[in-house]
């Protein structure tokens, strides 16, 4: 596999998850003519989902544009546990922040409401 084993764990992953989407697909369909036999819309979902995965495999452009994804992101930096932690800390600090202000304000604008309309 070499430097593209990532590449092609996505193919496979893409296919897998195209295979169950198209198996309920075909029964969802073939349920309006009738009781479809469980194996024959398996089979027609994954050779549909095998077919499509290998026609975008064996594609120069779309495998180029994938592999490009793929060579982007060994390009990016991901933050450090520390960091993640810094991060979460102050988004959830600045949810409580903003919770507060906007139930203050509501409270506000429900008492001025109230005795406007009384």
């Amino acid at each position: 596999m070499g430097s593209n084993k990532y590449l092609h764990f996505f193919f496979g992953c893409a296919a897998l998850l195209l295979a169950i989407v198209l198996s309920l697909t075909v029964d969802w369909v073939w349920n309006f003519f009738g009781k479809p036999p469980q194996l024959t819309v398996n089979v027609i979902g994954i050779g549909l989902a095998g077919a499509i995965t290998w026609a975008a495999y064996r594609n120069d452009r779309v495998f180029g544009t994938i592999s490009d994804i793929f060579h982007e992101l060994e390009k990016v930096t991901w933050p450090t546990r520390q960091e993640t932690s810094a991060a979460t800390v102050v988004v959830l600090v600045t949810v409580v922040i903003a919770a507060i202000l906007l139930s203050a304000i509501d409270s506000v604008w429900s008492y001025l409401t109230a005795k406007v309309l009384s």
